[in-house]
């Protein structure tokens, strides 16, 4: 693979990795990506080494099959970083579609830049795989927009996982009905912690905390202390890569050890386990894998081999499944002819590394709720009628 330069947006750092095929034989695919910024911690690992991995897969293939030329075509890339910036990432989607051209747009990283992105997407006329996305309003949105699709689970399906498994745990005598809710101030954690606050309160839980805190906190302490006062049987945190190792860290320093520990996102990459160790085992958070499926079993060592670790046991499957996805839906389509490519996305089923893929309403429903450190895979716990679900270890071994 060889690098060539290309002109800076703005502020954008910029660079086009261009694989082997010629101009007029090679499907050109853009992204903007958060390579620097808050958000590059969850896309260097969910999303950019699977994007990664994929075109790679595609261009050992010999490429995409386009049956109206009667052949494969190797995949081109375009790529900026965004910063984890929105505007700097509309930019680029626009400078995506306009100045380079390309014939399809990968998504960005989060669910507030997807949920910024959707309106142009849809004006430009691109689908959007928003994997890293979660929102209650998802079948809105998707009705407003054809082309946006969601992967991962709406919060209100999440926390149906969550208070599904803390229930079953209370009235098997394992966990009281004290629980304490934070959740970081950016459109995910407002989300998740909205649907779950409503959630737990049904099920008959008690918020003996309900807090938020700013993006970027740095000391979790004055948090989790508080915490703690209360004396929860579990803690559910709703955080972002950085801030889940920072809870968890903190909670092992200061003796924190609720029956039930629950965070995320960042609790399904290998660098917790790796960071962690022993006391990684029993923690809980959003997602989950069956390691044992042979579609992610092969995904997993393939990716390790490729990007040199493995890859997170959530979103990365479900990311790796979406390009498979977009790659079906291209080539039965046989053309670059992205309105035919959305109506097959959302009409089809797709054989995927996760199994059967088919959306309802944009919505992919082959996903985990909840997953647990068990050994050395994040297994999924939640929902227990999937698959390859594993019966939670509850009370949680304590830190050590």
């Amino acid at each position: 693979m060889r690098m060539r330069s290309l002109v800076a947006l703005g502020a954008m750092a910029v660079v086009g990795w261009v694989l082997p095929a010629s101009a007029q034989d090679s499907i050109k695919i853009g992204w903007s990506i958060s390579k620097t910024g808050p958000f590059a911690a969850g896309a260097s690992v969910t999303t950019l080494p699977n994007y990664q991995v994929w075109v790679k897969d595609v261009n050992d293939a010999g490429g995409i099959m386009l049956k109206s030329i009667g052949k494969r075509v190797k995949v081109e890339v375009v790529e900026y970083d965004d910063r984890s910036n929105s505007e700097e990432m509309i930019k680029a989607i626009e400078r995506l579609a306009t100045q380079d051209k390309v014939d399809f747009i990968l998504p960005p990283w989060s669910t507030g830049l997807n949920l910024a992105a959707a309106p142009v997407f849809h004006q430009l006329g691109y689908p959007q795989l928003a994997v890293t996305a979660n929102t209650n309003r998802a079948l809105e949105m998707t009705k407003r927009w054809p082309g946006l699709s969601f992967w991962l689970g709406l919060p209100s399906e999440l926390v149906d996982g969550l208070v599904e498994t803390l229930t079953k745990l209370q009235k098997d005598g394992k966990i009281g009905k004290k629980v304490a809710l934070l959740a970081v101030s950016d459109q995910f954690g407002i989300e998740q912690a909205t649907a779950a606050r409503a959630g737990l309160k049904k099920a008959g839980f008690e918020l003996t905390y309900d807090r938020s805190y700013p993006l970027g906190t740095q000391d979790m302490q004055p948090v989790l202390k508080d915490a703690m006062a209360g004396s929860p049987d579990t803690m559910v945190a709703f955080s972002y890569p950085p801030d889940t190792f920072g809870i968890t860290e903190t909670a092992r320093v200061i003796g924190f050890n609720p029956k039930v520990f629950f965070v995320g996102v960042g609790t399904a990459f290998p660098a917790f386990k790796g960071k962690f160790q022993a006391n990684a085992e029993g923690v809980m958070g959003i997602g989950g894998s069956n390691a044992d499926l042979p579609g992610v079993k092969n995904y997993i060592e393939h990716h390790r081999k490729i990007i040199g670790r493995e890859p997170d046991r959530w979103a990365s499957p479900i990311t790796y499944a979406s390009l498979q996805v977009l790659q079906q839906a291209i080539e039965r389509v046989g053309k670059i002819d992205r309105a035919a490519v959305i109506k097959e996305i959302n009409s089809g089923t797709f054989e995927t590394i996760i199994g059967p893929v088919k959306l309802e309403n944009g919505l992919n429903k082959n996903f985990w709720a909840v997953g647990q450190w068990q050994g050395n895979n994040f297994y999924g716990v939640a929902p227990v009628a999937k698959q390859g679900a594993r019966a939670p270890i509850v009370p949680k071994p304590a830190f050590k």
